[in-house]
């Protein structure tokens, strides 16, 4: 070992008993983990090596220049989890999630018989504007009536839809 490597070597065991503490607590509270916190400790000493020659040489505050590091070291670290995708472990001991469409199955039935119940003019207003996915302009247009009788409509047919389904707040449609 040189006598550069030494004098280097020499310059991280004094950077660490002096600095190393309050290193690791700035560490910790930027990562919030005490083990991430230990690694950015040692990346930043380790930097410190490499550059022990403009650190033993340069002016300034040599404790601003590692917090400076090490913070820096974290936020690089941050930025390459986020532009990492999310890891997913696989478990192979449980089958996939399937849906069960027999609810789906069920529930259309339930709608289709309520909306026998309600008058057909409420039922058309429904079907041409959640079924057919019209806008109440067009399907004013359609049914030959007022953009204003069909929100009228389709108040009253889904007061009346409700009721049929058993909701509450059931009124007499108009």
């Amino acid at each position: 070992m040189g006598e550069a490597d030494r004098g280097a070597e020499e310059l991280i065991r004094s950077l660490y008993a002096e600095h190393g503490r309050s290193l690791l607590a700035y560490a910790t509270r930027l990562t919030g983990d005490r083990a991430a916190a230990e690694d950015v400790v040692q990346e930043t000493l380790l930097r410190a090596w490499k550059h022990s020659d403009d650190l033993i040489e340069g002016k300034g505050s040599v404790r601003g220049w590692l917090l400076t590091v090490a913070r820096n070291i974290v936020t690089d670290r941050a930025r390459a989890r986020a532009v990492r995708p999310a890891e997913v472990a696989e478990v192979e001991d449980r089958p996939p999630v399937e849906r069960d469409h027999s609810e789906s199955v069920v529930n259309s039935m339930v709608v289709l018989g309520a909306l026998d119940q309600v008058t057909p003019e409420h039922r058309e207003v429904l079907v041409e504007l959640y079924y057919r996915g019209r806008t109440v302009a067009e399907a004013a247009k359609e049914l030959g009536v007022p953009p204003g009788t069909v929100k009228s409509r389709s108040y009253y047919a889904l007061r009346a839809l409700r009721s049929a389904l058993g909701g509450a707040g059931a009124e007499v449609a108009r």
